[in-house]
């Protein structure tokens, strides 16, 4: 099976009710034209599985779907 995702690093810009977050994208290797961009993320089942939080101005890895739509993402890791 082959996934198929983008993965790009952000920052926390704003923390939304229900999980959600307003991410800035920072870098991207894959896809240029995201930089600079705010998507809408929500957190992945095994953050919320382990409690992580997120504040705003935490660096966050996120996944992205091509074929879905480029202004949602899942952020999967929090970076230190």
């Amino acid at each position: 099976m082959i996934k198929d995702v983008i993965e790009v690093e952000g920052k926390v810009k704003k923390v939304l009710p229900n999980t959600l977050f307003r991410v800035e994208i920072d870098q991207s290797s894959d896809v240029p034209e995201l930089l600079g961009r705010i998507i809408l993320c929500h957190i992945s089942g095994k953050m919320r599985m382990h409690y992580i939080r997120l504040l705003e101005g935490d660096r966050v890895r996120i996944e992205m779907s091509p074929r879905y739509d480029l202004d949602k993402g899942r952020i999967t890791f929090r970076l230190k």
